[in-house]
């Protein structure tokens, strides 16, 4: 029997955060398996969402639960944003990939995506609420957008030292790996 997959969150600035995702070509077992990966791992974070990129994988896959029951478990393949409607509104945000750090973020208050099942079924949802706030934040991740980007020039001021220290911790794992190769 193979050992279960287990990933590491990938922090900022790491460059695959950075890129944007590619459609997955095939659902099979390997795609079922990282899906479970993932949710495991935004499980043991306490986290509601997770975005392929923050596990290293330039992916288009995201999983989601809003609520932490088993039964509400989503997870979205191949996603696309289709509309997003309703009035914008502002509500801090943390992110895995920015341990410690919350920022105001304003963002409208449903979105409409298409996307496939782990399994291939195609998907057609419309979203709202905290729901689609999780949605649109992960699927920012897809597109290599950042929490950091959504920061207003206030929340970037006040988390300027643990923006940089994430930042120093980067070059300092890149200069190590660097110096062993």
């Amino acid at each position: 029997m193979t050992e279960p997959l287990q990933f590491h969150l990938t922090l900022y600035p790491e460059p695959v955060l950075r890129k944007v995702a590619v459609d997955v070509p095939a659902f099979d077992d390997d795609l079922r398996a990282t899906v479970r990966a993932m949710f495991d791992l935004m499980y043991q974070s306490n986290g509601v969402g997770l975005a392929a990129p923050q596990v290293g994988l330039q992916k288009r896959i995201l999983v989601l639960n809003a609520t932490g029951k088993p039964e509400d478990e989503l997870a979205l393949v191949n996603v696309t944003i289709v509309d997003r409607t309703g009035e914008p509104s502002l509500y801090e945000e943390g992110c895995l990939s920015f341990p410690g750090i919350y920022a105001e973020v304003k963002r409208p208050e449903r979105c409409r995506v298409k996307a496939f099942s782990p399994d291939g079924a195609p998907i057609e949802r419309e979203f709202d609420g905290f729901v689609s706030r999780i949605v649109q934040h992960e699927y920012d991740h897809l597109e290599g957008v950042l929490l950091v980007d959504r920061m207003s020039a206030a929340d970037k001021q006040r988390h300027k030292a643990a923006l940089q220290e994430l930042v120093d911790r980067y070059r300092s794992r890149a200069s190590s790996a660097a110096r062993t190769r």
